[in-house]
């Protein structure tokens, strides 16, 4: 029998939280974002799941060809841009659009000779300041663009800070700022991420780029998942291979640092931090076995966790555990465990066998 950890993609639930986007963005053409290998459920599963995304968005080049070599003909982006100049007969090869965000872009897309010209998404930085030109030099930078042949039409995005904070001014003020910016451009225009488009009306510009939203969590701070009409798409599951009854005073795991408060079941579960599953999850943090509530005992190990099984005092070994998705909202976990969903499902882990379903 093979080792039971699963993650279960369900791909009905991908199409219902992508009808959730077209429902936000009627009027919006859609780039879902599907780097870091569709934020761990599987690149090219997840994309042969949404024929009616009007464009893809990675981060490099290779995740772009092996959309191209897996048959897509659909516009990609690649939202970091070039990494250097020998980057751009590729990018022209395989029929790329480029975001360009810095002057040494500019620079290599002006002195390398290309068979096509490129489409290119300037980015402007409204207040993220991690990439992107000054706004005030969009006049600058989009006739450097134009006057390069190497360059077809011209976008323009930027990217919010702050957005799944409903309470903050700053996406207002970005977007006001990226609209005075553009206003006498000519041009498609993107600002809207998976928070942007559901928490920002105005953000909802020609294009929106929806990422976690897409996989089922919630982008907003203080709404869930279910709240937002979004579903899970990863249940990552494993099983029971021993249950087993402690005495109170028993330290449980690494460290020592769980005890049993009295005499109770604990159960082991074949999933660790080898499979991607955070090692800084803390005694307390919620799991599922039968479908029950029950929490981790004492520290995650490489290849098992252990579970406090009082709550589920049938529970038997082969018994089902699931550590997030179905029953079990991922950014519950996340936030006990200290961290985000994005990071969760990026860090899934090579051991894990996926399962697709419709």
């Amino acid at each position: 029998m093979t080792r039971p950890a699963r993650a279960r993609i369900d791909l009905g639930a991908l199409q219902h939280n992508f009808s959730r986007v077209q429902r936000a963005a009627p009027d919006s053409q859609v780039m879902a974002i599907i780097k870091a290998n569709a934020y761990g459920h599987g690149l090219v599963r997840i994309a042969q799941a949404l024929p009616k995304a009007t464009a893809f968005g990675v981060a490099c080049i290779d995740e772009a060809i092996s959309l191209r070599e897996a048959g897509f003909d659909r516009r990609i982006v690649l939202l970091e841009g070039l990494f250097g100049p020998d980057d751009l007969n590729l990018i022209c090869g395989y029929r790329l659009d480029v975001v360009v965000h810095h002057d040494s872009q500019l620079d290599w897309l002006a002195q390398t000779p290309l068979i096509t010209p490129l489409d290119v998404w300037l980015k402007l930085d409204t207040g993220m300041h991690r990439l992107g030109f000054e706004p005030g030099r969009v006049d600058e930078i989009a006739a450097r663009l134009n006057a390069i042949p190497q360059v077809n039409a011209v976008r323009y995005m930027t990217h919010f800070s702050c957005a799944d904070d409903l309470e903050s001014s700053d996406t207002s003020e970005q977007i006001e700022l990226f609209n005075t910016a553009v206003a006498k451009k000519d041009g498609e225009r993107s600002l809207a991420n998976s928070a942007g488009l559901l928490g920002w009306p105005a953000a909802r510009a020609d294009w929106v780029r929806p990422g976690i939203m897409l996989y089922g969590s919630s982008p907003l701070a203080g709404r869930t998942a279910e709240a937002l009409e979004l579903q899970p798409v990863m249940t990552l599951t494993t099983r029971l291979i021993a249950v087993n009854v402690r005495r109170q005073g028993d330290a449980i795991g690494y460290g020592a640092d769980y005890r049993c408060l009295e005499d109770m079941p604990v159960g082991v579960a074949a999933l660790g931090y080898g499979d991607g599953y955070p090692r800084h999850a803390s005694s307390g943090t919620p799991v599922l076995v039968n479908g029950q509530r029950a929490m981790i005992a004492g520290r995650v190990s490489m290849d098992m966790i252990c579970i406090d099984l009082r709550a589920c005092p049938d529970a038997r070994v082969g018994d089902e555990v699931v550590l997030w998705g179905d029953g079990l909202p991922i950014d519950e976990v996340a936030a006990a465990a200290g961290t985000i969903a994005y990071e969760l499902l990026c860090g899934v882990g090579s051991r894990v066998q996926f399962e697709y379903s419709a």
